[in-house]
């Protein structure tokens, strides 16, 4: 399809206006004059749109990465080949879905004789899933510039964006400090022994008397105590609430996204201290379960499993997705529960479950709370506005903390905070459970 350039316009109203005031001083107004240069700019453009190459014969790739994140800046490379003995301008404009944010979709460029050029283009995603762009429009000019000739081309492409794991930093510095438990070594932070025998040594003045092996201590004449790591191989299983109630924004995003961020804290930690860690994602019904593994590939198996996974307006089945991972997990297991904290979900379908699992495995209920409530609860009241938003928050404050306290009757461990501390608080009630036996 020809399509006229800039230069044509500027061309042929430069030259009318030559022809105008040319007619003005010379007091003739005849319009052929300026029906002869049109003419003549017609001849120009049709030899210009001869000499534009078909954009069928201009070699063009789309390279995207394969996987990126949310937030992380990532590059999508179009490399575009000329294949003429001269220079070619070239035109190129790209269908990448807005939310990939890229910081262009179009360019323009010269490509040297039968040469290959390459144009990075910056992008950084705002949302998760795959993304399949599929055409491409090249635009290629004559040799004049005046006139161009573009087609839509076809040139399948993917990427995937995956959840954005914020807590990263907390997870590293949490596998650090189990690790000083596994090793032996006393850690003010990580009270609490584990059930593993690991070795004996000489007693010092801050080891429990009951650590005393008083057989060990008879052969070698001076007080020699147990010490003890946390077991490994134990079984961690995150299971992920895609209903309704994670569609509700918390920090300008679905609480979901700050669930999958938990998700990834505690697969991170509990594989990096040689423990087990498994997902089973649901709603109405079980979508996903990935077993449990401690392979160093499972954080990224994880986040491949969660990627294209967004919250579903329906009541989630706690009883199904309970009776779903009992079926696959019999050892006793830490299971925990990535959802939110509301009264009437947690009365009508999270507590009449929750003895299914309480009993044989140590449950435990995450959420993220949103931190415009509490500062709501707290603020001052000037107006009427004011008074009732600072009543409704107090109010769900309170719905809240009667729910977590019916959770936690019924066998339950609840760790409900604001969004960005909840990742490492959970981290450290796994940690705490696994130092002292629990798990």
């Amino acid at each position: 399809m020809p399509v006229p350039t800039q230069r044509l316009s500027v061309v042929v109203a430069a030259g009318a206006l030559v022809q105008f005031v040319v007619a003005v001083f010379a007091r003739d107004l005849s319009p052929w004059s300026l029906t002869t240069w049109l003419v003549v700019s017609l001849g120009f453009v049709i030899g210009d749109l001869l000499t534009a190459p078909n954009p069928d014969e201009v070699g063009f790739e789309r390279l995207l990465p394969p996987v990126t994140t949310i937030g992380q800046e990532a590059v999508v490379v179009w490399t575009i080949t000329n294949p003429l003995p001269r220079p070619l301008r070239m035109g190129i404009s790209d269908d990448l879905a807005p939310s990939l944010e890229p910081e262009v979709r179009r360019t323009t460029l010269t490509i040297p004789p039968q040469a290959t050029a390459s144009v990075e283009v910056p992008f950084r995603p705002t949302r998760r899933g795959s993304f399949t762009p599929t055409e491409v429009v090249v635009r290629s000019e004559g040799r004049l510039g005046l006139v161009a000739r573009q087609r839509s081309r076809r040139v399948p492409g993917q990427t995937r964006v995956h959840p954005w794991f914020r807590s990263r930093r907390e997870a590293e510095l949490r596998i650090n400090r189990a690790r000083l438990l596994h090793s032996g070594v006393r850690s003010t932070r990580l009270r609490g022994s584990g059930t593993e025998f690991d070795q004996l040594r000489e007693y010092t003045i801050d080891d429990e008397s009951r650590r005393v092996d008083w057989a060990a201590t008879a052969r070698v004449g001076r007080p020699i105590v147990r010490t003890y790591r946390a077991e490994r191989n134990q079984t961690v299983i995150n299971l992920l609430d895609s209903g309704r109630v994670m569609a509700g924004r918390v920090d300008g995003v679905p609480r979901l996204e700050h669930a999958m961020d938990a998700v990834m804290t505690l697969t991170a930690l509990s594989t990096g201290v040689g423990d087990r860690c498994g997902l089973v994602i649901f709603d109405k019904s079980v979508h996903t379960v990935l077993a449990a593994s401690n392979r160093r590939s499972q954080l990224g198996a994880v986040t491949s499993a969660m990627f294209a996974v967004e919250p579903a307006l329906v009541e989630s089945d706690y009883r199904s997705a309970f009776a779903s991972t009992l079926g696959r997990f019999h050892r006793r297991t830490m299971l925990v529960i990535h959802t939110d904290i509301i009264g009437e979900v947690v009365s009508d379908t999270l507590l009449p479950a929750l003895p299914l699992v309480s009993k044989t495995h140590l449950v435990v209920v995450a959420a993220s709370s949103d931190p415009d409530v509490a500062r709501w609860a707290r603020q001052t009241v000037r107006n009427g506005d004011d008074a009732r938003r600072r009543a409704a928050a107090i109010a769900a404050l309170d719905e809240r903390h009667r729910a977590s306290v019916r959770l936690k009757s019924l066998g339950a461990m609840v760790v409900d905070a604001p969004v960005g501390v909840s990742p490492g608080m959970l981290a450290d009630v796994y940690l705490r459970a696994k130092a002292r036996g629990r798990l």
